[in-house]
């Protein structure tokens, strides 16, 4: 039971704002020693994770392209694209770029979406665009608004889609769970198995976006 102290540091190292960073490294080290894991085995665990992840780095390559072509002119074209687009509205754009994320993480491509290369840069400012069609100037309430359920729409449409996909970590690492605590499953049944986890968020995510045109409305009328 004294391993389960790891989940009480983060608990209240994130009530208590500290950096999350910080916070997760001191809750693996406090579990690794109180499960019996020399120093020096703790550290070989963070290398092996570290090199493991080395794909995480990638974003650094990233940042630095997107802003180039924010620089560019990005931003200011994709508005114009859907200004060109009489139907669009911001709730049907994020209610697509939703279900195309979560289909296509679902077939293993996760990198073609993202907050970094696709939100932020592209899908948050023609939503906006798109609003402001119909609605006229928003204040920056509505922004942040539509910014956020951008920012939701990636995460919930990935979250949930890539759990389909027989060869992603997580389906991996379920595998790998069960097998060693005598549980023989395949990667195909829980895959099988997480697709209606995903069309339930499916379902209520997308709702929810198709109700934010009115949410929209209502709250610029105010």
């Amino acid at each position: 039971m004294l391993t389960l102290i790891g989940v009480a540091i983060v608990v209240v190292g994130f009530l208590a704002r500290f950096n999350p960073l910080l916070v997760v490294t001191v809750a693996a080290i406090a579990t690794g020693l109180l499960g019996g894991l020399s120093a020096p085995h703790v550290i070989a665990a963070f290398g092996k994770a570290f090199n493991d992840s080395r794909y995480v780095s990638v974003v650094f390559l990233v940042l630095p392209v997107i802003g180039l072509l924010e620089r560019g002119g990005l931003l200011e074209r994709g508005r114009m694209l859907i200004a060109g687009i009489g139907a669009a509205t911001g709730g049907r754009l994020l209610l697509l770029y939703f279900v195309l994320r979560q289909l296509s993480a679902a077939l293993g491509l996760t990198s073609l979406g993202g907050q970094a290369q696709m939100v932020r840069p592209l899908i948050a400012p023609m939503a906006e665009a798109a609003a402001e069609n119909r609605l006229g100037p928003l204040p920056d309430r509505l922004r942040f608004l539509i910014r956020a359920h951008a920012a939701g729409a990636d995460n919930v449409g990935a979250f949930f889609g890539e759990d389909i996909f027989i060869a992603f970590g997580s389906v991996l690492l379920i595998k790998g769970f069960l097998q060693q605590n005598g549980i023989e499953t395949q990667p195909l049944r829980l895959s099988v198995w997480a697709i209606p986890t995903a069309l339930t968020a499916l379902v209520i995510h997308g709702t929810r976006l198709f109700l934010l045109d009115r949410r929209l409305a209502r709250e610029a009328a105010k």
